[in-house]
């Protein structure tokens, strides 16, 4: 169980984050969606460790975020970013292989290298491995990005959750790759894992999400239920923007219509 209470966090003096309080357990996929500078991002960061905290808690498993060793934290939880830059030349191979660091010392086990090769198989790029990171298109990125964050995780805690965050992991890819790999997300949701996924497509997350949080400008709008929290009269607080919520003749979710 993660635990979110109070949160809030400054960019430049000013607040990004404002009091934010969730909570996000296993067995679930959780959508956090906004307008962008909302604060998405920002919030991911925060209760990753990776972003300063101005006042709040933080909690994996009821311990405080700040009493977590880095090294053994990192072995449970990854993050996948929007995708980083990189500028110099490594192979896809040895991007998996950097999920892995957390869990050994000097050299990879054999254990090691065989989970990478699961992780990419799982993403279809296991016949990318040999490539040069940086000659591959934004979406063969976002799926290498993807293997390095399961193979971090791969390993299931003696007690205790595994912990995936998702910051825009689909920006990049095709139709296709999307379903793909949300779908293996929500497959995800079946381990010990609490997911926490950012995705600024409406009517993807209504197709996922377990559970929805509506962030605006620093603060929770609304949390709850996918698909019923979501409604015309919630975007139109959150995005501005008219809607309908039509039933969907193809499928059990309902679709989000504009305008």
């Amino acid at each position: 169980m993660l635990s979110i209470t109070g949160l809030t966090c400054l960019a430049g003096g000013r607040p990004v984050l404002q009091e934010v309080s969730a909570d996000f357990a296993p067995g679930a996929l959780h959508v956090i969606v906004g307008p962008n500078g909302s604060g998405k991002s920002t919030f991911i960061k925060a209760f990753a460790g990776d972003w300063p905290v101005e006042s709040g808690e933080v909690r994996y498993d009821g311990i405080p975020l700040p009493q977590l060793e880095r090294t053994a934290l990192a072995r449970r939880r990854a993050v996948m970013s929007q995708l980083p830059e990189l500028h110099f030349p490594l192979r896809v191979d040895d991007i998996v292989m950097m999920g892995r660091y957390p869990h050994f010392s000097f050299r990879p086990s054999r254990q090691d290298t065989e989970i990478c090769r699961e992780a990419m198989d799982r993403l279809s790029i296991l016949d990318l491995s040999g490539r040069d990171y940086l000659t591959l298109s934004g979406g063969e990125k976002q799926r290498v990005q993807f293997a390095r964050a399961l193979a971090q995780i791969w390993d299931a805690p003696a007690e205790g959750c595994r912990y995936l965050f998702l910051d825009e992991p689909v920006s990049s890819l095709d139709i296709y790759y999307q379903h793909e790999l949300l779908a293996l997300v929500r497959d995800l949701v079946k381990a010990n894992i609490v997911l926490v996924a950012v995705l600024h497509d409406l009517n993807l997350a209504l197709q996922y999400a377990d559970r929805m949080l509506f962030l605006k400008q620093g603060r929770v709008i609304a949390e709850g239920e996918a698909p019923a929290i979501v409604k015309p009269e919630l975007i139109r607080e959150v995005f501005q923007m008219e809607t309908h919520v039509l039933a969907n003749p193809y499928g059990h979710r309902p679709v989000v219509v504009y305008g």
